[in-house]
């Protein structure tokens, strides 16, 4: 693989919102405008953070639908920005239904998670992801996140895996330092790895990565991505002082499960109509509620006198 994967930069894995246990299309349609605006290289819908695994698949389509249509609308030339939907499971044989249902679905390509649950061997792994590569033609992203789906891929299976052309990068949270750095000094040319591990974004950017796939940058958006763009521009004292900016923010939308802690803030700031989310997830506590609500009114505060 030669030619630069359209995975680079600063995407977001995207909140589905909810309203009266609906998938909440005006909040939908508000969220994307919002991040056209910002400079985003790319949404994932129905992954993780969108609570795609309480989704059905009429209405992972109608995301897809509503944000395709709101990308195509742009004035300021966001057709351009990709959109990505995120698919899980443990069985082989339902990940490739799965594709071959969506083919027709106007999205530029997958976020697929490893396995979880059965924690397959490595043979497993290329076995599974190999099989998937086979009935598309779009792009796959890898997820490796083995602190929830149980298995670790190796870095000799995702170079492995690498070799085929629809399979461009991976987004890594490995929470291994050492297996990022060994998998980005052995990567093909053409393949991203794109950290998942918000808090090590800087780091990540640091050692080589090509980007970060952020649950956080649906918060201060245009500092995450300026921290990207001042380590291309090889300015580390103002990317170090972007980082700064928002790296307890990490933390803070982090302290309870994802995606509660950005979805208050969100409906705080007045982008979503509910802070709702479907069971087992729920909402956060009144403690960090109150934390998240401090942070805002103190980034509030620190703007106006700028």
């Amino acid at each position: 693989m030669t030619t630069p994967s359209v995975l680079r930069g600063l995407w977001l894995p995207l909140i589905t919102p909810f309203k009266d246990g609906a998938v909440d299309g005006a909040s939908v349609k508000r969220l994307i405008r919002h991040y056209l605006s910002l400079p985003v290289d790319g949404l994932i819908l129905a992954a993780t953070t969108g609570e795609g695994m309480t989704l059905e698949e009429e209405e992972i389509r109608r995301l897809v639908d509503i944000a395709r249509d709101e990308v195509a609308r742009d004035p300021t030339g966001g057709a351009r920005l990709p959109l990505f939907v995120g698919l899980s499971g443990s069985d082989t044989a339902k990940g490739v239904k799965a594709l071959r249902r969506t083919a027709d679905w106007p999205v530029d390509g997958y976020l697929i998670t490893c396995p979880y649950y059965s924690r397959p061997s490595q043979q497993g792994l290329e076995l599974h992801f190999g099989a998937l590569a086979e009935v598309t033609d779009r792009p796959i992203a890898i997820y490796n996140i083995p602190y929830r789906t149980g298995v670790n891929m190796a870095n000799d299976t995702l170079l492995e895996l690498a070799r085929r052309d629809t399979i461009v990068g991976v987004k890594d949270c490995s929470a291994d330092a050492g297996q990022s750095f060994d998998l980005i000094r052995r990567r093909p040319a053409g393949f991203s790895v794109m950290t998942g591990e918000d808090a090590f974004y800087y780091t990540a950017l640091t050692l080589g990565a090509d980007g970060g796939i952020l649950a956080s940058a649906h918060v201060e958006t245009a500092t995450f991505a300026r921290v990207r763009d001042r380590l291309a521009a090889n300015d580390l004292p103002a990317a170090l002082e972007a980082w700064r900016e928002i790296a307890d923010l990490t933390r803070l939308l982090f302290a309870e499960p994802n995606p509660a802690p950005v979805k208050h803030w969100l409906w705080r700031e007045g982008l979503i109509d509910s802070p709702e989310l479907r069971l087992p997830m729920t909402p956060v506590t009144a403690g960090l509620a109150a934390r998240i609500d401090q942070e805002i009114d103190r980034r509030r505060r620190a703007s106006s006198r700028h």
